[in-house]
């Protein structure tokens, strides 16, 4: 049995954004060799998430409109009134509670076994970010 590690890094662009990283986490499995196993996906931050949904523009909007009323970024948050990073994001913290940090999805043929409408998404919570990452490790046999 093998376990690799990789860490995905990019820019987000938008307050709350969902990024499409499927492909290049397809690409990494693929480029590991393992046929057979499990791939973890984390990411290391607060104020971002990960998730696996369906694709489609219109529904990537309703979920950020959804997200933007479930926990307005106004409200009378305290964590607002005394930042650790100058950053009023008591909001994305919040929002973080009602998602996972981590994905395990299983690798079957060398791909990651996704459904024909699944999708893997980063998710940014507290944007925009000039970096972000990713960790993926994978762990099985070639």
């Amino acid at each position: 049995m093998r376990i690799l590690r990789y860490r995905l890094t990019f820019e987000t662009t938008e307050p709350i954004q969902f990024l499409d990283v499927t492909q290049p986490v397809r690409d990494w499995v693929a480029a590991t060799a393992i046929r057979e196993g499990l791939l973890t996906l984390i990411s290391p931050h607060t104020t971002a998430r990960v998730n696996v949904n369906e694709r489609e523009a219109q529904l990537q909007r309703d979920m950020t409109t959804f997200l933007k009323r479930l926990v307005p970024q106004d409200g009378d948050w305290l964590h607002n009134i005394d930042t650790v990073d100058d950053r009023p994001n008591a909001h994305s913290h919040l929002l973080g509670l009602f998602m996972n940090s981590s994905e395990t999805i299983p690798v079957a043929d060398g791909a990651p076994l996704l459904g024909g409408w699944q999708s893997i998404f980063f998710i940014e919570l507290d944007g925009p970010r000039p970096s972000r990452h990713l960790d993926l490790q994978i762990m099985g046999e070639g």
